[in-house]
């Protein structure tokens, strides 16, 4: 039972706050099962691999690094020394292979091609590898969700589909890293379909379609609506500007359902990340200079079918008209529209976990212990201080959600937090507890610093705000303290181990 006091609710103890439980170590012959053979799942194959433990890495595309394969021609804005995970990299570097230099910045695909396949071919990886299997459901072994004696030392079984077969599988631990790429959040702002969204399905495009190279007919000579106001809807609209300079005819909408802008345009040069700084500022640029149309704090309701306008082939073309709710009441219409690229975020897939003991954050669906510290209703400086597997962990003993999964439904993670979680989680589960506790992590900064609905410039708040990150490397945290600066309205106690809930 949560416990409130003044304008801060405290939460249910987490698993940050439980001892932490190695799993099924004595359980012969089992692997630890990783779900999902992307960037952060094969570094926790290379971690367990280091540690003498088999892992089994269940992958539901066709290549490691399905999900970066899908947005190959977006250059990431980390460069290469936050892209490459030092377990691969030891490995890959035993048999003559040559990091990337340190500071360039890959392609998403790029990070596959040199990096992800190099290390899934190798003999040791290879073996324990299963391409185009797609977990379906987990559970523990002759046990339902709500039996509890002796449940801890059941196995774990993992239903799946490989190549469309039904498989059963095992497995003492299980590290599910399979990201939220595939999940994407709908149009609609009440966080359902908007109405008409399935029955035009075939305009709409989510995430960051290659408008430059592989969809390029698909918007060349068209008036395309980009919904969503991170940084893929920023990558699409740049695009999209970059092919209205070459195709007469192609025109740009964008819609937010944020009035302020300070999120997207980014903390510009004070970004630890200047490739990110920069996206933010020549999204700024392309907006003040009048290269599209624009609709602010736009509450997204409904799709339908509009005129048909004259074009080459019979029967001329079809577009779409899209409806809203802006912040006065008013309605707003936005017609003569051909395609529309949805980039409003993911959210993770439940439904694998349904049988087991999961402990998420109530709104984010995040792992528990990490909401309060990367909610965007309070702050969004980018980062989080350093975790491991006391917060990774669920009230399901051997279970651990990593990677992108990890934060839910909240934006800006980056593979290096994701590299340094598997690196604890397989300490814990390998009985490391010293290794698994010594947490540490250093992340570039956002240069934009956001406590509710406020959002500044890092470099405007002062030294002892909330979301200025402390110097140097953070430990894990040993005391949970209401100490950053909220709105009465939020509710929410945030852990940290200084006076600044970012860092």
């Amino acid at each position: 039972m949560s416990k409130t006091t003044g304008s801060f609710t405290s939460r249910p103890a987490t698993s940050a706050d439980r001892p932490a439980v190695a799993g099924l170590l004595e359980a012969p012959g089992l692997p630890v099962a990783v779900i999902g053979a992307g960037p952060v799942g094969l570094a926790a194959a290379a971690r367990l691999l280091e540690r003498g433990i088999e892992p089994l890495v269940l992958e539901a595309g066709a290549s490691v690094g399905a999900n970066l394969l899908d947005y190959g021609h977006v250059r990431l804005f980390s460069p290469w020394r936050f892209d490459v995970d030092p377990a691969i990299a030891a490995r890959l570097e035993a048999g003559g292979w040559q990091a990337p230099p340190a500071e360039d910045l890959p392609l998403a695909r790029d990070v596959v091609e040199r990096v992800l396949r190099p290390f899934a071919a190798l003999p040791e990886v290879a073996r324990c590898l299963r391409l185009g299997t797609r977990v379906i459901g987990l559970a523990r072994e002759g046990f339902d969700k709500t039996r509890s004696a002796g449940r801890e030392s059941a196995p774990f079984v993992i239903r799946a589909l490989q190549d469309g077969r039904p498989i059963t599988l095992r497995a003492r631990a299980v590290i599910d890293a399979s990201g939220t790429w595939t999940t994407p959040n709908p149009l609609g702002a009440d966080g359902l379909p908007a109405p008409g969204e399935a029955e035009h399905a075939s305009a709409i495009a989510y995430g960051v379609p290659d408008v430059l190279g592989r969809d390029r007919a698909r918007y060349a000579g068209r008036r395309t609506l980009v919904v969503g106001s991170g940084h893929s809807a920023a990558n699409v609209l740049l695009d999209l500007a970059a092919l209205a300079r070459e195709v007469p005819g192609t025109r740009l909408v964008w819609a937010t359902r944020t009035s302020s802008l300070a999120r997207a345009f980014g903390g510009g040069e004070a970004d630890g990340l200047p490739a990110r700084g920069q996206l933010g500022a020549s999204l700024a640029a392309l907006h003040a200079g009048g290269g599209l149309a624009f609709f602010g704090g736009l509450h997204l309701s409904g799709v339908s079918s509009g005129a048909t306008v004259p074009g080459p082939g019979s029967g001329g073309r079809p577009t779409l008209v899209v409806e809203g709710t802006l912040p006065d009441g008013r309605t707003e219409r936005i017609e003569d529209i051909d395609q529309i690229v949805c980039a409003t975020g993911q959210r993770p897939d439940l439904s694998t976990t349904r049988e087991l003991r999961v402990g998420l954050d109530p709104w984010l669906e995040s792992v528990a212990a990490l909401g309060p510290l990367i909610d965007p209703n309070l702050h969004s400086c980018g980062t989080v201080r350093p975790h491991g597997h006391r917060e990774l962990g669920h009230p399901e003993p051997g279970l651990y959600t990593v990677g992108v999964k990890s934060y839910g439904r909240a934006p800006t993670f980056l593979m290096a937090t994701g590299f340094e979680q598997v690196r604890s989680v397989v300490a814990a589960i390998a009985g490391d507890l010293a290794a698994a506790d010594r947490v540490e992590l250093e992340l570039p900064q956002t240069g934009v610093c956001s406590v509710g609905d406020t959002v500044a410039r890092a470099a405007d708040v002062p030294e002892a705000a909330c979301c200025v990150p402390s110097a140097g490397i953070v430990a894990a945290p040993e005391a949970v303290e209401p100490a950053c600066r909220t709105p009465a309205k939020a509710v929410r106690v945030i852990p940290v181990a200084a006076p600044r809930c970012c860092g």
